[in-house]
């Protein structure tokens, strides 16, 4: 996998916005993970990274701040209309006051509580910086609501980016990478350092694309699917043969080569092939 990491010592660096004197410069807390990106190159990188996959119209940013990636979801020209969901009631007042062009697009509340589907029928694209600690639980509800979600362009913590993107066979394979990798055809982007946030996050973060595959349905019980898959990385050390015995699998099963194996030597067709055999042996 190669990386490209920016944001270090980088000459195209522009003032930060959060501490360039303006009285109504909202402040990062730490209890909702901010960390404000304040190199606008890469920020107009990760919105460039937007394809208008499979013809989607509606942008939901997830978690805007101030607005630095967000100023260039909301250019002339570009093929989509672009809403923002926040939960910081301060970072709301300030895109309110500084992007107008925003109004009535500006949704107060937790994505993670949000009824997608109602509030955005049609297909739609997510981008965002993404919270850290609640990266993963994002990347589930877009799993949910997969059908509708045709690409996801989003900055995590790198090891998340890089898990969520490896192939089997890496020792950062892992749950998430099956499930997502399933749906979503995943690419690495690129690397950002920690000294372009503010605050800088002790760890540096990683640029992922997700874009909707054609799967429609997995050709299996995918309820029994994903059974198979926590099961199996819950003990990832193990064989399949010893780490899926809480789920009974049959003796006359017992002798598959695919047991053998562990975990994250399985893609997402070898774990289909396994969850039918279960399923067909039982």
């Amino acid at each position: 996998m190669s990386e490209r990491s920016y944001g270090k010592k980088s000459k195209y660096t522009k003032p930060d916005r959060s501490s360039s004197g303006r009285d109504d410069a909202v402040r990062a807390k730490k209890h909702l993970g901010q960390h404000f990106l304040k190199d606008l190159s890469i920020a107009e990188r990760i919105a460039g990274l937007l394809t208008g996959h499979n013809g989607y119209k509606t942008v939901l940013e997830i978690g805007p701040g101030m607005g630095v990636l967000t100023q260039y979801l909301l250019k002339d020209g570009l093929p989509y209309t672009t809403h923002v969901i926040e939960i910081d009631t301060e970072s709301i007042v300030y895109l309110n006051a500084h992007f107008p062009a925003l109004h009535g697009r500006i949704l107060e509340g937790d994505f993670l509580k949000m009824d997608l589907s109602a509030q955005f029928p049609e297909p739609v694209a997510i981008i965002g910086n993404f919270p850290y600690n609640i990266s993963s639980q994002i990347l589930f509800n877009v799993l949910e609501h997969r059908q509708q979600v045709q690409e996801v362009v989003c900055m995590l913590q790198r090891e998340v980016a890089q898990r969520i993107a490896s192939p089997p066979g890496n020792k950062d394979y892992g749950i998430l990478s099956v499930f997502l990798q399933a749906y979503y055809d995943i690419k690495y982007e690129f690397t950002v350092d920690a000294s372009v946030f503010s605050p800088p996050p002790n760890v540096q973060s990683g640029v992922i694309s997700l874009r909707r595959n054609d799967v429609v349905a997995l050709p299996c019980n995918e309820k029994k699917f994903m059974q198979v898959v926590k099961q199996g990385f819950n003990n990832r050390r193990k064989t399949l043969r010893n780490a899926l015995k809480p789920l009974n699998p049959p003796e006359s099963l017992q002798s598959h080569p695919l047991l053998d194996k562990r975990a994250e030597q399985l893609g997402v067709a070898e774990f289909v092939e396994l969850t039918t055999l279960m399923m067909n042996q039982e």
